[in-house]
């Protein structure tokens, strides 16, 4: 997609891009579901397990089932490494934040891989990034009222600790997209997150009650619906304009808290994630005006 991309094109990528968050919104309010009666660990588990027929399903269809094993094992391994850990994090979260709170502090992710971006990938950060990066700190620091209780909230610092393992993964994953196809990104990434998450999981594992297997279900519609709406938000539509409306994952928590719930975020919560939010808009903004 090029600067000068048709504004349907545009259209298309935001609405493409809007699925995709209340997709992964509800997929998330699965995971917090679930994890008030399995182990954080099978929740993971299951959340890959789901998704894989789906994901093999994917890669038969594009005929890339040859090209699986020609792939850069260390990253691949990486980045399987972190996602289990990132998830397995973020669903511990859940179990004490309600989804707002968890997304407000998780939108740091996308400013750590700026800082990531200059010495993992070469690109140049300017300093108006910094400052983005500051204010989104900032706003951390907002959401989770750092006195000595707020700062020692495991959930709140799981979440920040899962936000960090999706940006490094995140910029191990476009390190990949210059050898390896998307498709088989795509598979091995939920095949060690199921096999990884599984082998941790088993030790304690829980049988499944029959009335939950359709939430099981929905995560992995919902993660496979996502994964697809994104790739057709930023293969229609310009990166610039597309992105910042993945910052509407906050109102569909706010939403999905209340109604599943009954619960809102206090206005520190809310506070923090208006900072992190303008910080990230002002970035994605400078970059389309400084091409």
């Amino acid at each position: 997609m090029t600067p000068t991309a048709p504004a349907h094109g545009n259209l298309h990528g935001v609405l493409a891009m809007l699925a995709a968050v209340g997709c992964f919104s509800f997929m998330d309010a699965l995971l917090k579901t679930l994890a008030g009666h399995y182990p954080v660990m099978q929740v993971a588990a299951l959340r890959g397990l789901a998704a894989l027929p789906l994901v093999v399903g994917y890669v038969l269809w594009k005929r890339q089932g040859r090209t699986l094993l020609r792939v850069r094992w260390g990253l691949h391994l990486l980045r399987g490494v972190l996602v289990v850990t990132m998830l397995a994090l973020f669903t511990y979260g859940l179990q004490s934040l309600g989804l707002a709170e968890a997304y407000t502090l998780f939108f740091i992710a996308p400013l750590l891989i700026t800082a990531l971006s200059a010495p993992v990938l070469g690109e140049r950060v300017r300093p108006r990034h910094w400052v983005a990066i500051g204010l989104g700190l900032l706003g951390v620091l907002v959401a989770l009222r750092p006195d000595e209780r707020a700062m020692m909230t495991l959930g709140g610092l799981a979440v920040l600790a899962a936000a960090a393992c999706y940006a490094v993964s995140a910029v191990a994953g476009r390190v990949l997209t210059r050898s390896d196809s998307s498709a088989t990104i795509v598979f091995w990434t939920t095949s060690m997150l199921a096999a990884g998450a599984g082998v941790l999981a088993l030790p304690g594992w829980v049988g499944v009650a029959p009335a939950h297997w359709p939430l099981v279900a929905g995560l992995a519609v919902a993660g496979f619906l996502g994964q697809a709406a994104i790739t057709e938000a930023f293969r229609h539509g310009q990166a610039a304009v597309v992105a910042p409306f993945e910052y509407t994952a906050l109102a569909w928590g706010v939403g999905l808290d209340w109604l599943l719930w009954h619960s809102l975020p206090d206005g520190a919560t809310l506070a923090g994630g208006a900072i992190i939010i303008a910080s990230g808009i002002y970035l994605v903004r400078s970059e389309r005006r400084h091409g």
